[in-house]
């Protein structure tokens, strides 16, 4: 199966982030038959819907639909949010659409925001992108202002379409649609109970939509080539492309955009393979947050939501994290656990707490001081975190735990009862 380039542009496009690059490839055609009024909002939302667009930023969750919440007659305003707050470990891939196709979803923001109704939009951005995505979308921002395809009564239809840009500190929580939301009014970035949710009480108590800097990006070309031609790129259930973040043992890690259902095998090939000759282990297939598959299950694989969660796992941001078999197991589960203890904004207590017992364990056994029982200690904190918290981050750091366990619990017997002797020398020697 080949790459393609809905969301991403051509590699030989000459300095895609500009507007006339962007313009040269049929950017703000559809756009700009909105403003002239040959475009309705149910014509857009009625698309979308048909195209089958899931979410990418992780949950899957259908886009026309989502769309569809908000209330179509109210007086006050609503808004649009998209969330550019990459932060899942594994994934690189808004980052490039803000740095190499800034315009796509500028477009795709406008063609949202009309279909919904909301006449004001912000892009949250993670804070670490300060480099190069938030100057280069900024000046696409100053571009298309200066186009007169952001503003106040634009076109001859006199839409209204304004659009901010927001910089976050850098918090993984605020990935999380609330917590996004509670950070763009101002306050801690601590996700809030739902009910209501966002379509009912989004931002500043208003109706609200977020959605995934990715999928926004899918929506002028569905809108310009229609929805069965989205359908059709990617298998039943999975409809469209996805880009992949390949990361970890390859020989040649970045972002890939591909029909969903590319096998894994063929995307790993897309990738140089595994490094150095060596053999593959265990993949993440979706982000840090989803559970590890070994070599011979993800190997039978193809990359879509049906695929992956028959398999046990999940395609969520479809960031893959590739491991050789020279890979220690506990090390990795280790590393990813300290990424959750270090980001739980600390309102739960399963997950305040049980994220920092996560931690503590995997670290006494591999300094030696564990027993093989401890393994069973270990699932049932993971046991006890997952679906009791407020947000996803208490599922997502109970997940790999219980996963690594179900797939790899040789590995981490054979690691407790050999770094113990270890452990004893090194106290004898400083006795």
């Amino acid at each position: 199966m080949d790459l393609v380039h809905v969301c991403m542009p051509p590699p030989d496009a000459e300095r895609p982030w500009r507007l006339e690059s962007y313009e040269g490839r049929g950017g703000y055609r559809v756009w700009r038959k909105v403003l002239a009024g040959e475009l309705d909002a149910g014509q857009i939302l009625e698309t979308v819907k048909a195209s089958g667009l899931r979410g990418r930023g992780g949950a899957g969750f259908p886009t026309g639909l989502k769309w569809s919440f908000m209330p179509g007659d109210c007086e006050q305003p609503t808004y649009l949010v998209c969330n550019s707050d990459e932060s899942e470990p594994g994934t690189c891939h808004d980052r490039d659409i803000l740095r190499y196709n800034p315009h796509v979803l500028i477009e795709g923001m406008a063609l949202a925001a009309y279909a919904m109704g909301a006449t004001v939009s912000y892009n949250y951005i993670r804070g670490e992108f300060l480099g190069e995505p938030v100057p280069r979308f900024l000046d696409a921002l100053d571009e298309a202002r200066a186009a007169g395809l952001i503003g106040r009564g634009l076109g001859a239809a006199g839409i209204d379409f304004e659009l901010h840009p927001f910089v976050g500190a850098g918090a993984y929580i605020c990935g999380e649609e609330t917590g996004l939301l509670e950070s763009l009014e101002g306050k801690p970035g601590k996700p809030r109970f739902k009910p209501p949710f966002p379509a009912q009480s989004g931002l500043y108590g208003r109706p609200t939509t977020v959605n995934n800097t990715q999928t926004l990006a899918c929506v002028p070309a569905i809108v310009e080539k229609g929805a069965e031609w989205f359908k059709s790129l990617g298998p039943p259930n999975s409809a469209g492309t996805m880009i992949y973040s390949v990361s970890g043992h390859v020989e040649r890690p970045g972002n890939y955009e591909a029909p969903l259902g590319v096998s894994f095998n063929e995307l790993l090939e897309h990738a140089g393979g595994v490094w150095k000759g060596r053999k593959l282990k265990a993949v993440i297939p979706g982000g840090s947050s989803v559970p590890v598959l070994p070599a011979a299950i993800i190997r039978e694989c193809t990359m879509d939501y049906d695929s992956l969660s028959e398999a046990g796992s999940a395609l969520g941001t479809g960031a893959m994290i590739v491991m050789d078999d020279r890979t220690c197991m506990v090390s990795v589960l280790r590393r990813i656990a300290r990424f959750y203890y270090a980001e739980s904004c600390g309102q739960c207590t399963p997950c305040r707490e049980g994220t920092g017992w996560l931690y503590r364990m995997l670290t006494r056994m591999l300094e030696g001081r564990a027993k093989v029982s401890d393994l069973d200690l270990l699932l049932s904190v993971a046991n006890n975190i997952e679906g009791h918290t407020i947000c996803a981050l208490g599922d997502a750091a109970a997940w790999p735990v219980q996963s690594f366990l179900k797939h790899f619990r040789g590995e981490f017997e054979e690691k407790i009862r050999s770094s113990r002797p270890l452990a004893r020398r090194k106290e004898a020697a400083y006795a």
